[in-house]
């Protein structure tokens, strides 16, 4: 992970993606001939997986390792300067870091509390969460990546003071989010029994599910504008804002809107929590991105382009 940050933080995502999925792609597929005992290896079951899983990030982090060495001469790699770390860059990194520490934990406590909440109408109402959330990776993984791609844009013009080219970076951004993200909206509210067949749901599952799809996903646009808006905050050394929201949206509104909404009785009624939490979010975004957009980013001066 450490080689491929390297690797896009110069801009070599390209490389980043390569070292990344050749990992990926080897474990996959390592794991049937380890777990079956394919082409003359030995049968080693659960065992097998994890076989598989310490080869392809070996090779992986091997790969990085030799593209950073090879094809990115802008950072230079000194086990000198590894083992003479420098306070105040350690300082940076996680003034920077923490906040994005913090968020991943806040949704395991998310997950944790929906489940709860869940559990008391079924099992079922459970999985359907849990299906949910594999489902709308499809649409939320690739904002997400466009989101990692947009912050060292950001970065970089805001060094550059380019003014021009944040406002259009983040055009481009917010309307290829939120294409994503309406795409997702309609094919959740088209085709919700056919996804969940994906998972060989029953009729007590698609009962619960269909609609759930159907209400969580219209809140997929505010969504993006929120990933999107977050990636100033990230990219201006601001991710404290990003916490606050990513707090304000998850534990201080969701859990308790989830709650209060499962006292009706009815499990349907628990999936209007997320574009309720979701709204607040979509608030507190464009509070704060005015205050920062208006505080850095308008300030830059204006060069021309061939310079």
């Amino acid at each position: 992970m450490n080689f491929e940050r390297l690797l896009q933080s110069t801009g070599r995502t390209q490389l980043s993606m390569i070292s990344q999925t050749t990992g990926a792609v080897l474990n996959i597929i390592f794991d049937p001939i380890l777990i079956f005992g394919l082409f003359g290896f030995p049968k080693l079951g659960v065992a097998g997986a994890a076989y598989a899983t310490v080869f392809g990030q070996s090779v992986a982090a091997i790969l990085g390792l030799i593209m950073n060495l090879k094809f990115n001469p802008d950072i230079r790699l000194s086990w000198k300067s590894v083992l003479k770390p420098r306070a105040d860059i350690i300082r940076q990194i996680y003034f920077v870091g923490v906040p994005s520490i913090l968020m991943m934990s806040i949704g395991s406590i998310m997950t944790y509390g929906m489940n709860m909440i869940l559990t008391v109408f079924s099992t079922t109402a459970t999985a359907v969460f849990g299906v949910y959330f594999k489902l709308q990776s499809f649409f939320f993984m690739p904002v997400f990546g466009l989101n990692n791609g947009l912050i060292p844009v950001l970065a970089y013009n805001y060094g550059a003071r380019r003014k021009d080219r944040i406002d259009e970076a983040l055009k481009f951004s917010f309307s290829v989010a939120i294409g994503i993200m309406l795409m997702g909206t309609l094919i959740m509210n088209l085709f919700p029994a056919q996804l969940l067949g994906l998972f060989n749901a029953d009729a007590a599952m698609l009962k619960i599910g269909v609609p759930a799809q159907r209400i969580i996903s219209l809140c997929f646009p505010l969504a993006a504008m929120g990933i999107i808006s977050g990636s100033i905050f990230q990219a201006f050394s601001q991710s404290i804002y990003s916490l606050i929201i990513s707090l304000g949206r998850q534990l201080v509104v969701l859990l308790p809107a989830a709650w209060l909404l499962s006292k009706t009785g009815v499990v349907t009624n628990v999936w209007w929590a997320f574009p309720i939490a979701e709204g607040v979010s979509v608030v507190l975004s464009f509070i704060f991105f005015r205050k920062i957009y208006g505080s850095v980013v308008k300030p830059l001066e204006q060069k021309p382009l061939e310079q």
